[in-house]
């Protein structure tokens, strides 16, 4: 028989056939007997020598590619939930310094939107987007200690590609989750959780006596700032949009909550601070809000402005930060987190809060890694609050 008809035959017959036996039939040729597990189908074969080797090696490449593909969320282009596209990929194997990852848990964040948007550019197109996930260590590149097959790490920011299945990663950016957390938890806190970190206690140092104004209280980063500013001594006064998620942010510990739909912001926030303002405003919606934040400062007081959901932000020029001597700054988790050390300290403390009771999550929405569009046009709509986790 020759092989160009032997191969069609494989692939209809299995999917990963498997030999039971082979026999040399005569000097030239070999008898080989093939069995399908899904299918109990068989198929004797008789073929000369060399197509017998090149059926083998052909067999064994597609083995190979079959154990490493995977689904995951491809985007070929920006736009708006619909470029999401649910498809097979190839990953191969962890190389040396990496790890190969089988997500349990993704979470979803408003960066995952920038990116689809083309707000931020990502390194190729294609891409796969996603900053955060939690999974089983599943393969150890050569030479790797301190990770083992079976482990469950986290990672958050710096690499993309979280949804999917299963992805390579560089070792030195996951770190290890205790095992009293739940993967679903890890996931919907570590992103977030570490946002919440670094903005509290070292963009701007919380400390007691300082009143902070946080937009977006009921968000996945909103939600956990206005916890953590409230176990750090803060007053905390909150923006929210519904009376629903007015009543979310009441129970994170807004001391104040402000239905910016209903009333001006900066007007409440002067009524509340007795016209002295804020010490800080953290930011993550942008356009719609970033004047009337920078009106809500004190004097020498500091803009922090994290995200931009409603858009970007227009230009503010530096004579406008004159007035009141304020400050602006607009950060990022991956420059707070350049170092092994500052990865494990901020990803530590943040376990250790929540274990301490510091730190609640809600995950309020979960949604298959396969609906990743949904998932998208819900938080982008503002039908989301709290976390949100894909599951793979």
């Amino acid at each position: 028989m020759e092989l160009s008809r032997v191969i069609p035959l494989l692939s209809r017959l299995v999917a990963a056939p498997r030999l039971l036996l082979w026999r040399r039939f005569t000097q030239n040729s070999t008898l080989f007997l093939l069995h399908n597990s899904n299918n109990k189908s068989k198929v004797i074969l008789l073929l000369k020598h060399k197509q017998s080797k090149a059926l083998a090696t052909k067999a064994a490449a597609e083995t190979r590619t079959r154990k490493n593909m995977v689904k995951a969320i491809r985007v070929y282009e920006h736009g708006g939930p619909e470029v999401l596209k649910w498809e097979d990929v190839e990953i191969g194997e962890p190389g040396e310094g990496e790890i190969r990852v089988r997500n349990k848990a993704i979470g979803l964040n408003f960066i995952d939107v920038y990116y689809r948007k083309g707000v931020y550019k990502p390194a190729k197109m294609p891409f796969t987007p996603g900053m955060e996930a939690v999974g089983e260590v599943v393969a150890v590149g050569p030479g790797l200690t301190g990770r083992t097959v079976g482990d469950i790490v986290a990672y958050a920011g710096g690499t993309m590609g979280s949804y999917a299945e299963e992805q390579i990663l560089p070792a030195s950016k996951v770190v290890p989750v205790p095992s009293s957390i739940d993967p679903v938890i890890a996931a919907s806190i570590m992103l977030k959780g570490m946002t919440a970190q670094f903005l509290l206690r070292r963009c701007f140092k919380v400390e007691p006596g300082h009143t902070v104004l946080i937009q977006a209280a009921a968000g996945g980063v909103g939600s956990l700032l206005c916890q953590w500013a409230n176990a750090l001594g803060a007053t905390v006064i909150g923006t929210v949009s519904t009376k629903e998620k007015a009543a979310q942010a009441k129970d994170d510990g807004c001391h104040h909550v402000i239905l910016y739909k209903e009333e001006d912001f900066v007007a409440r926030v002067d009524e509340i601070t007795s016209g002295n303002g804020v010490d800080v405003v953290y930011d993550s919606v942008g356009k719609d809000t970033l004047q009337g934040s920078l009106a809500c400062l004190k004097l020498r007081g500091y803009m922090v402005s994290f995200g931009q959901s409603s858009g970007t932000p227009d230009p503010v020029p530096l004579s406008a930060l004159a007035p009141k001597s304020l400050f602006l700054t607009r950060p990022s988790l991956m420059q707070y987190t350049v170092t092994r050390d500052e990865l494990l300290e901020t990803a530590g403390e943040v376990f250790t809060s929540f274990a301490s009771g510091i730190l609640k999550v809600r995950v309020n929405h979960t949604y298959p890694l396969s609906q990743a569009a949904q998932a998208h046009t819900d938080l982008e709509s503002r039908k989301t609050s709290g976390s949100v986790v894909l599951i793979p």
